[in-house]
């Protein structure tokens, strides 16, 4: 019951239930596909937090090692009363620069001084040196009594040559961040600046400062400062080599007041994109780190695979579908088709048992009547032969219609066939096209038979010049009158006794067709009204239905 009501289905919504199922398989598809990218997302959120973790300690990693070499440093110097230019290089020397301390311009020593000690100071800056420097900003651009000029700068580059003779102190940036570094004795970093190595450029930096102290306790007085500048974006660059990994955006800002100073940001930057934010403590100063995954607002190779395997199978199974529903419909015209025939057979068998009937109870009556009528077995022998033959003419014109409905002006003509071509005669035949049900149009033959021959015998038909009239109309949707009257024949006489043809007219054609038939002797020839239902077609339609059934499959 189960599978027939599937069956039904298929038969009952062709198209709609291979629309489901292709809805149905992309609907888990999308779904598979959606839980893929979230676990894709989830996935790709965890690695941009390990990403910014790792940036930050990458970062933090850097600061430390820095502040380690300036807090040697201080050490190393505030051990001894004068730092010359030697001891300088041979400290830097040790500190291997190029491999252990990749992000940074260098080291330098800047001494703190007071007006007073401005010209010593530009002697020392001075010796060995070809060119002439002097302490920048002076003292008559911007006026001070503290000075924090650089005075060694190590590796001694063209770029790193340009700082040489450059008061730091004078600017409020670093000011801020070396007063920061003389009250905690820590390393500190300063906010954004444009670092003097860069002649003119914007390019964003930072510097870390590390006092140095002549002397402890109270009574000790500052010394200067070592510190290491450093260009924004070549530090990011150094710490994002110590992490491993896919590649990802990068921002740096520092802040400052709550406000955030971009320090370094990647080149390839998006507006939009996920984003991952983590403090980062550079040498006692907090700065934001913000990373941004690189990947791109598109479906995984898995949920791509994943897609058009399920859209692949889902229009696979559209056509299977398809194809059974198909077939399915087939089989259901078939079965139809063949209960259809059936049932055709049926009334058919049904049909031909009435119409067989009907044509013997038709038979027995003419042997009867014709028995009772004829004088010898000669004029009964003839009786029989000739109403048989219209009998069986009028069953070849249904037979040629395959029993559906007949004209009557075929009925007619069939039965007067042995007369119109006779030049001697005049038959005239005309009415609408009026189509009858076969067992009527068997009872018109029988009379249409009767009254030509006795016409040919007595009537009309029987001397040259005479005529035949046949005329019918529709008197009703459902009703045809034909009127049959004869002229020009000899006279005729009211007949002495009734003959069989009047009693076949009269009782079985009457009956048959349901409807008293007039039958008047006039003086100039024989008048005949017949009255014959136009049925509805009922079950010989059957037939033609069945014919084109039958084409069909």
């Amino acid at each position: 019951m189960r599978r027939g009501s599937r069956r039904r289905w298929l038969v009952d919504y062709p198209r709609a239930v291979p629309l489901a199922i292709f809805l149905l398989v992309a609907a888990v598809t999308i779904v598979s596909v959606f839980s893929i990218e979230r676990g894709e997302r989830v996935r790709q959120s965890a690695e941009l937090n390990r990403q910014a973790q790792s940036m930050a300690s990458a970062i933090e990693r850097r600061a430390y090692s820095n502040s380690s070499f300036l807090r040697a440093g201080a050490a190393l110097f505030g051990a001894q009363d004068q730092i010359t230019a030697e001891l300088f290089r041979e400290f830097v020397a040790e500190l291997r620069l190029d491999s252990d301390y990749r992000g940074a311009e260098g080291i330098g020593w800047a001494p703190a001084l007071t007006a007073g000690d401005l010209e010593d100071f530009e002697v020392q800056l001075n010796s060995r040196r070809v060119g002439l420097s002097r302490v920048t900003p002076s003292l008559e651009e911007v006026p001070r009594q503290q000075l924090v000029p650089i005075l060694y700068l190590q590796p001694d580059t063209l770029r790193n040559r340009r700082a040489l003779g450059f008061d730091m102190y004078s600017e409020a940036v670093r000011r801020e961040a070396m007063d920061q570094a003389t009250r905690t004795v820590r390393p500190t970093a300063s906010g954004r600046v444009t670092l003097v190595q860069e002649g003119g450029n914007e390019a964003s930096g930072f510097l870390i400062y590390m006092p140095v102290f002549d002397g402890t306790g109270p009574t000790r007085s500052l010394k200067g400062f070592i510190y290491s500048p450093f260009n924004a974006d070549q530090f990011l660059a150094s710490a994002s080599e110590l992490v491993t990994g896919a590649e990802a955006n990068v921002r740096f800002y520092d802040i400052q007041g709550g406000e955030r100073i971009l320090m370094a940001a990647s080149s390839s930057w998006a507006d939009e994109g996920e984003v991952v934010e983590r403090e980062v403590d550079l040498a006692n100063r907090s700065m934001m780190l913000v990373v941004q995954s690189t990947r791109e607002a598109t479906l995984s190779p898995l949920s791509m695979i994943t897609l058009l395997f399920g859209l692949a199978v889902a229009s696979l199974l559209l056509v299977v579908a398809r194809l059974l529903t198909q077939q399915a419909q087939e089989d259901s015209r078939s079965l139809e088709w063949f209960a259809q025939q059936n049932s055709i057979r049926n009334s058919l068998t049904r049909e031909l048992n009435h119409r067989v009937k009907n044509t013997l109870a038709n038979v027995l009556s003419i042997v009867s009547m014709t028995r009772r009528r004829a004088d010898s077995l000669d004029e009964f022998a003839e009786g029989i032969d000739n109403r048989i033959r219209a009998l069986s003419a009028t069953h070849d014109l249904l037979t040629q219609s395959e029993w559906g409905t007949t004209p009557i002006a075929s009925v007619i003509e069939v039965e007067l066939a042995p007369y119109t071509g006779d030049q001697d005669h005049d038959v005239v035949a005309e009415g609408p096209a009026v189509e009858l049900a076969p067992n009527d149009a068997l009872s018109l033959g029988l009379a249409i038979h009767e009254l030509s021959t006795n016409a040919a015998k007595y009537g009309a038909l029987s001397v040259p010049g005479g005529r035949i009239s046949i005329h019918w109309e529709l008197v009703k949707e459902n009703l045809a009158r034909i009127d049959w009257v004869e002229s020009g024949g000899p006279r005729v006489g009211l007949p002495s006794k009734r003959g069989f043809g009047t009693d076949l007219i009269e009782k079985i054609v009457a009956h048959e067709l349901r409807h008293p038939v007039e039958l008047e002797f006039h003086p100039d020839g024989v008048r005949c009204n017949l009255l014959v239902p136009v049925r509805e077609p009922g079950e010989f339609e059957l037939r033609s239905k069945q014919k084109a059934a039958h084409r069909g499959h």
